[in-house]
C-alpha cells in the first residue's frame, strides 16, 4: 500500500486544481461537459475497414483488467497493487514484431519494432500504427495524439497510410487497380498491417473511407505524373488530402446517421501526427504537431547521443509562432496566443481535424444545427474571442530526410505524454542501456582495475538480478517517464500511484502515452556502403 503522507498528497493538491483542467491541447474548464458525462456513440470494430486491407497476425492475446479507481469520491480510498497486477497495467498495450531479414528485393534495414502504449484518458486519445507496404517499398510507423476525443486519431491512424502508400504507387499500378474496382474485381493488398489484438476500427464508415480513397487515386491518375511523387512529396500530400478529405465528409449529406455521428467526432475532434517511412536507408519523417521521433546514435567510442528528426509544433516554437503571424493581419499579432495556447484553445499549432479552428463561424453553426445531438456527440461548441480569419491551423507536416548509417542503432517515436516526462537524452540512454543488459555477455575484468569500473559491474549485475528488465523497450520507456523519481530510478510507490489515479484526475498528472521503438539492421545499412567495408 502506498504511504498516506504520499497518497494524501496527490489527492488532495488534485482536488484543490480542479477548477480549471489543462487538457491535451486543449483548456478545459467549466464551458466545456466533463468526458466522464458524455459517452461517445462510435461503433467499433476488430475487422478491416476495406478490401485492401491485409491485417497481420499477432499471437498473444489479453484480458485488461481494471485496476484504476473512477472517482476520487470514493470512501476508503487507497493504492494497492501487486507487482504482477503492475506489470498486468503496464503490459497490457504491448506489440512487438521481428522483421524478416530479405523484403524480397534487398536486405531489410529494419530488424524489429516494440511498441506499447498506456492511457490516462478513458478511453485513451492516442493511436499507433505500423505497416508493410506491399504495392511500394518500405515500413510505415506513426503515433497519432489526439485530443477532444478520440475519434480523429482513431480515422488518421486508420486511413493517412492508405492515402501515403497510393501516393506513391505508380501510374501502372494505380491504373489496375482502378480497373479491378470498376470491374468489381478483387484489389490487391495495399498494406500489411501489424497490429495488437485489441486495436479498433471505425466498422460503420468503412465504404465511405474507401470511396475517398479511391477518388483520391483517381485524381492522382488525372495529374498523368510520369514519374510519381518523391517520397517527401508524397508524404505532404497525403497529410493534406486526408485533412481535407475529414472536413468535406462531415459537411456531404449522409443519410445514415450513426456516419454522419462518426464523421461529425472526427472532423470535431483533433489529431498530432508523426510518421515515419523507411525504405533501404533512406527514412523520411513525417511530423504535424508534437509528437516526436528521435534517432539513438552509437559513435565508434561506444557513446551514445540522441538525434531529433522533429521540431515540436505548439506554441512554445518561435518559428511556428512567426509562421501563424505571417499568416494572419497584423492586428492579430497579440492575440494569436493568449495563455501559452493558439487562441487561448491549443498547445499543438498543427493537427488533423479541429474543424473548430479552421472553419469560419458560420459555416460550423451550419453543419452543427443539420440536426445532430451535438451533446450526446460530445462535441465542445465554442468560438473563442478574436476570430477572425481562419483557418488557424493545418495539417501539412514538416518533412525531414535522413540517410541511415550504422552507427544509427534505432528511431524512437512517441506521443508528447513520454516527452512531458522524459527528455530525448533521457530516452536513449534509457533504450541503450535495455539494449546492452539484454545482449550482455559475462564481462572480462580489465586490467588495471579501478574502483568506477567495479561499481560499474557490480551495478550491473545488482540490475540483472532483479529481473527488472522489460522485454519490450517500449514498456521500461513508459514504466520509468511514469515511475521516475529525481534520481531517474523508478519508485514503485510512485509507479502504484500514477497507475491508479481515479479517471478524473489522472489527466492532471500524465497524459496518454504511446510509444513505438524501430530497431535497425546495422549489418544490411552497412550493405549499401560497399565502399566502407
Amino acid at each position: 500500500m502506498m504511504s498516506n503522507t504520499v497518497s494524501s498528497w496527490i489527492l488532495s493538491s488534485a482536488r484543490n486544481s480542479i477548477f480549471v483542467l489543462q487538457g491535451k491541447g486543449r483548456l478545459y474548464s467549466k464551458w466545456i461537459p466533463h468526458q466522464s458525462k458524455m459517452k461517445c456513440k462510435c461503433m467499433f470494430a476488430k475487422a478491416p475497414l476495406s478490401p485492401v486491407v491485409m491485417s497481420c497476425s499477432i499471437d498473444s492475446v489479453f484480458t485488461l483488467k481494471a485496476f484504476r479507481h473512477t472517482s476520487t469520491e470514493e470512501q476508503h480510498f487507497t493504492f494497492q497493487l501487486t507487482p504482477s497486477q503492475i506489470n498486468d497495467v503496464l503490459k497490457a498495450g504491448e506489440l512487438s514484431h521481428k522483421i524478416s531479414e530479405f523484403d524480397g528485393r534487398n536486405s531489410n534495414s529494419v530488424l524489429r519494432f516494440e511498441s506499447n502504449q498506456l492511457a490516462s484518458n478513458a478511453p485513451s486519445e492516442d493511436r499507433r500504427s505500423a505497416a508493410t507496404c506491399l504495392q511500394t517499398k518500405g515500413m510505415m510507423f506513426g503515433i497519432f495524439d489526439g485530443h477532444g476525443g478520440y475519434a480523429c486519431a482513431q480515422a488518421v491512424s486508420e486511413r493517412l497510410f492508405y492515402y501515403i502508400a497510393v501516393s506513391l504507387m505508380s501510374q501502372q499500378a494505380l491504373e489496375e487497380m482502378e480497373l479491378a474496382t470498376e470491374c468489381m474485381k478483387p484489389v490487391l493488398p495495399i498494406l500489411q498491417w501489424y497490429k495488437h489484438p485489441n486495436d479498433l476500427m471505425f466498422r460503420e464508415v468503412a465504404s465511405l473511407y474507401f470511396d475517398h480513397l479511391r477518388v483520391y487515386w483517381q485524381d492522382l491518375l488525372n495529374l498523368d505524373l510520369e514519374t510519381g511523387f518523391s517520397v517527401e512529396e508524397a508524404l505532404i500530400n497525403a497529410f493534406k488530402r486526408l485533412d481535407s478529405d475529414i472536413t468535406l465528409e462531415v459537411q456531404a449529406p449522409l443519410e445514415n446517421e450513426v456516419m454522419r455521428n462518426i464523421a461529425l467526432q472526427v472532423a470535431f475532434s483533433g489529431a498530432t501526427a508523426c510518421v515515419s517511412h523507411i525504405d533501404g536507408v533512406h527514412l523520411h519523417v513525417a511530423n504535424a504537431g508534437d509528437c516526436r521521433a528521435i534517432l539513438g546514435v552509437q559513435e565508434e567510442d561506444g557513446t551514445w547521443s540522441a538525434l531529433s528528426l522533429t521540431r515540436d509544433h505548439n506554441v512554445f516554437n518561435e518559428a511556428e509562432i512567426r509562421r501563424l503571424k505571417e499568416e494572419h493581419p497584423k492586428v492579430e499579432e497579440k492575440t494569436i496566443i493568449v495563455n501559452d495556447r493558439l487562441l487561448g484553445i491549443l498547445i499543438p499549432s498543427r493537427s488533423f481535424g479541429d474543424v473548430q479552428l479552421k472553419w469560419s463561424k458560420e459555416l460550423q453553426q451550419s453543419v452543427l444545427e443539420n440536426g445532430s445531438n451535438v451533446e450526446a456527440l460530445n462535441i465542445y461548441q465554442y468560438v473563442p474571442p478574436n476570430y477572425y480569419t481562419p483557418p488557424y491551423l493545418t495539417a501539412e507536416p514538416e518533412v525531414t530526410y535522413h540517410k541511415l548509417r550504422r552507427k544509427d542503432r534505432f528511431l524512437v517515436m512517441a506521443s508528447d505524454g513520454l516527452w512531458d516526462m522524459l527528455n530525448n537524452e533521457d530516452v536513449v540512454k534509457l533504450v541503450a542501456e535495455h539494449l546492452a543488459e539484454s545482449t550482455v555477455q559475462k564481462p572480462e575484468l580489465k586490467k588495471p582495475v579501478n574502483l568506477g569500473y567495479m561499481q560499474s559491474l557490480l551495478l550491473q549485475r545488482k540490475s540483472r538480478s532483479m529481473g527488472s528488465l522489460d522485454q519490450n523497450i517500449a514498456t521500461h520507456l513508459i514504466r520509468h517517464a511514469v515511475g521516475n523519481n529525481e534520481y531517474g530510478e523508478v519508485d514503485q510507490e510512485k509507479l502504484v500511484a500514477m497507475l491508479t489515479l481515479p479517471e478524473d484526475l489522472a489527466r492532471m498528472y500524465r497524459d496518454d502515452i504511446t510509444v513505438t521503438v524501430v530497431y535497425f539492421n546495422s549489418d544490411a545499412i552497412e550493405n549499401y556502403y560497399p565502399g566502407k567495408k
